[in-house]
């Protein structure tokens, strides 16, 4: 299978079972609709939409894989690693993702404390309307309900004044380690990726040292094509992926809205090894 069939697959996509729009069913239907033949739902610390997912999959004839976007913390910056292919059943992975989602609800109470004091009450019951499973309440949820309360015209803005590091409503969390995170991936079977890293505000020497230590750590592949990343940043990252030996990867990180919708990414350069040699496609 060659790389110019690349844009039929999509390796990083978010449903309810998270912060997507989009159920897990529907985000398989929608996937169908584009034309995509293959696609990895990847929750945010979460496996819980994979079973309805899999079963629409099967249903529209489309291939699926197992996925999961896990948070991590580097060096004080917050990286996120894209598992694929693992068993879903696995516990230790399992234990890991519900480690790190028993944090999210207390981590929201604060974030709505520090909005509140900022002049903005009431944040954390929207933002919890937004969230199918409370447990899974993230700063996309707080931002929906600002843009629902007309403070600002789209979640890209709110994240210019709030929710960000130095801004109001921004609250730090304890997220998976990097080791923690691969060796979760790994222990399950699975293919550890790093996801689009041209979004990340590090240095391009931390960014190498950052690669270097993923892929000794038994990390295998990159996201060099991504939904939110500009054609230099696939310059830049097939160029990684070609220093350290990585696996190309692809995805839109599609979550339902306006942004960028599913398959939306610019193809792999030929000459890398796709991910997906990996998983058996």
């Amino acid at each position: 299978m060659s790389a110019s069939f690349s844009p039929r697959f999509d390796l990083h996509v978010h449903s309810t079972a998270s912060d997507g729009l989009f159920s897990p069913g529907g985000v398989v239907a929608r996937a169908r609709a584009r034309g995509l033949s293959g696609l990895a739902l990847t929750d945010h610390d979460s496996v819980a939409g994979l079973a309805e997912a899999r079963q629409k999959a099967l249903e529209e004839g489309v291939v699926f894989i197992n996925g999961v976007e896990i948070s991590v913390e580097w060096r004080e910056t917050s990286i996120h690693i894209v598992g694929l292919g693992f068993d879903a059943a696995h516990p230790e992975l399992l234990a890991g993702l519900k480690a790190t989602q028993d944090g999210r609800l207390e981590r929201a109470r604060r974030m709505d404390a520090s909005l509140a004091a900022a002049g903005i009450a009431g944040t954390l019951v929207g933002a919890l309307r937004h969230a199918a499973r409370p447990a899974q309440i993230s700063r996309a949820h707080f931002a929906r309900y600002l843009v629902e309360i007309g403070r600002f015209a789209d979640p890209g803005k709110v994240f210019e004044h709030y929710l960000t590091p130095g801004k109001p409503g921004y609250v730090p969390h304890r997220w998976a380690t990097l080791s923690e995170a691969v060796g979760w991936i790994r222990t399950a079977g699975g293919v550890a990726v790093v996801a689009h890293p041209g979004r990340y505000r590090i240095s391009h020497g931390q960014m190498r040292a950052f690669l270097g230590e993923f892929r000794d750590l038994g990390g295998e592949a990159i996201e060099v094509s991504s939904g939110s990343h500009m054609p230099g940043h696939v310059r830049r990252f097939a160029r990684q992926a070609r220093v350290f030996g990585f696996y190309a990867s692809q995805g839109s990180d599609f979550h339902g809205g306006a942004e960028t919708d599913l398959g939306a990414f610019a193809p792999l350069p030929e000459d890398l090894p796709p991910v997906w040699r990996l998983l058996g496609w």
